[in-house]
């Protein structure tokens, strides 16, 4: 009997299961959210929402290709899913519900192609694939700069870049601000890093990477890129020190960690001040602590649910407009993603925010200290980072920030969850890996790629 005819639709079902097609999406959805001001102020905003809504529909058409791979208890963190929840709830007591629901749709679409992206790419992949973008976007905003402030000599105002490179910065590149395009140096010169570590790209290239990732960071005169950057650097070293242990030794070596980060947590607020000066940071702090200082008495009104989700402010709503009427400033952004939160979702928010971010760290960390491969090292670097930039921008409460912390927050939970005890065991031949392979000179779950 002759086999019939194949079904119309088992072409493209292949096609969005397969692993080119994956990286094809991890390498534009990485494009899209990190150049997503670009974009929006090359093409507007109508372009950047339409490439959103895209990704969005296109990831979630890929997971029903691949629904055989994956069980929807273990989607994604259930911290994340109840945060992602009592945001939309404020849409019951905010001042614009239209505005609430536009915003909340926006962080549950850039979600959504996070959590995309962690499920169809390893860890390694989704590095390599970072690590493209990183040098393609750095390469570009370098370029511009040396365009706007060498050649043409003049500021090109439509991409916020002010041409100030023969300066010495500080500069803005593609991304509108300095501590913005600094933050993503900082996240580039991780990637790069665990790139070069792990042989993933030719020497050559692990070289020219560091050293715009470098060039760039200094150019931008931040601030809080030092700050951060020392963070990530002690973390780093405590990671090293942690997998060098004895198992039997770990556990403990942990807990003294743990009281020395609360230590110097303390410590760095007890002498802020000094720390302050030192940075020469005195105007950019000043400026964040009158915020703050507006900020907290309009939070008492509404300690518990907040005053409604909106993400980046809308400055025409309230409380933002009476907060900036008060400064006589026009702030984007508490400059804090935790008082955001506060401010926005309340006391209920910001405690779910704080478990899950740090149900995410402690995951990814206990994962990079019992694993062998370096590679496993870039999730908790990398919410370090975010964490950290956390205290001085709201970056990772929309855009790219909040992409790579629901992204290293699915990851993390993917290898230590309490899904792991009530799944069944995979079929036999069935990788518990994303499909695709590994990346050449890549890493495997374990070890480097033989």
């Amino acid at each position: 009997m002759t086999p019939g005819p194949p079904h119309p639709l088992s072409g493209l079902r292949a096609l969005l299961a397969s692993a080119a097609f994956a990286r094809a999406y991890a390498l534009t959805a990485l494009t899209a959210v990190f150049g997503a001001l670009a974009i929006e102020r090359i093409a507007g905003i109508v372009t950047i929402a339409t490439i959103i809504s895209g990704l969005v529909l296109i990831g979630l058409a890929m997971l029903v290709a691949r629904r055989a791979e994956y069980s929807l208890v273990r989607l994604a963190p259930t911290t994340l899913a109840v945060f992602v929840a009592w945001l939309l709830a404020t849409v019951a007591w905010t001042g614009d519900p239209t505005s609430t629901l536009v915003s909340w749709l926006s962080l549950a679409g850039i979600a959504v192609i996070a959590v995309v992206v962690a499920l169809v790419r390893d860890t390694i992949q989704t590095v390599r694939a970072l690590g493209d973008v990183m040098r393609f976007l750095l390469s570009l905003s370098l370029g511009l700069e040396i365009l706007s402030g060498i050649i043409f000599d003049t500021p090109l105002d439509f991409l916020g870049i002010q041409g100030r490179i023969t300066d010495f910065g500080p500069i803005q590149g593609l991304f509108g601000t300095r501590n913005l395009l600094g933050f993503v140096t900082v996240i580039a010169l991780i990637t790069f890093l665990i790139e070069f570590r792990t042989l993933s790209v030719h020497s050559s290239v692990a070289i020219y990477s560091v050293v715009l990732g470098g060039v760039t960071a200094t150019l931008t005169d931040s601030p809080t890129v030092f700050v951060v950057a020392v963070a990530v650097a002690l973390a780093t070293a405590a990671l090293v020190v942690v997998r060098n242990a004895p198992r039997e030794r770990r556990s403990a070596l942990q807990w003294v960690l743990a009281v020395a980060v609360i230590v110097g947590v303390v410590a760095g607020y007890a002498l802020r001040g000094p720390i302050v000066r030192l940075l020469g940071a005195g105007t950019d702090f000043s400026l964040r602590t009158d915020l703050w200082a507006a900020l907290v008495p309009v939070v008492r009104f509404r300690p518990v649910q907040g005053w409604g989700w909106f993400g980046p402010w809308v400055p025409s709503e309230f409380p933002f407009n009476a907060i900036n009427f008060a400064l006589k400033q026009n702030h984007a952004s508490a400059l804090n993603a935790y008082l955001d939160v506060l401010l926005q979702a309340g006391w209920a928010g910001l405690l779910l925010f704080l478990a899950f971010t740090g149900v995410a760290l402690v995951r990814a960390w206990l994962d990079a200290s019992q694993r062998r491969s370096v590679v496993y090292a870039w999730t908790p670097l990398i919410l370090v980072a975010l964490l950290v930039d956390s205290l001085f921008e709201s970056f990772t409460l929309s855009g790219f920030g909040w992409f790579l912390l629901v992204l290293c927050a699915v990851r993390a939970g993917q290898s230590r969850s309490w899904r792991e005890r009530m799944d069944p065991p995979m079929p036999p031949g069935r990788s518990g890996l994303p499909s695709g392979g590994i990346a050449p000179g890549g890493q495997g779950p374990d070890g480097p790629a033989r």
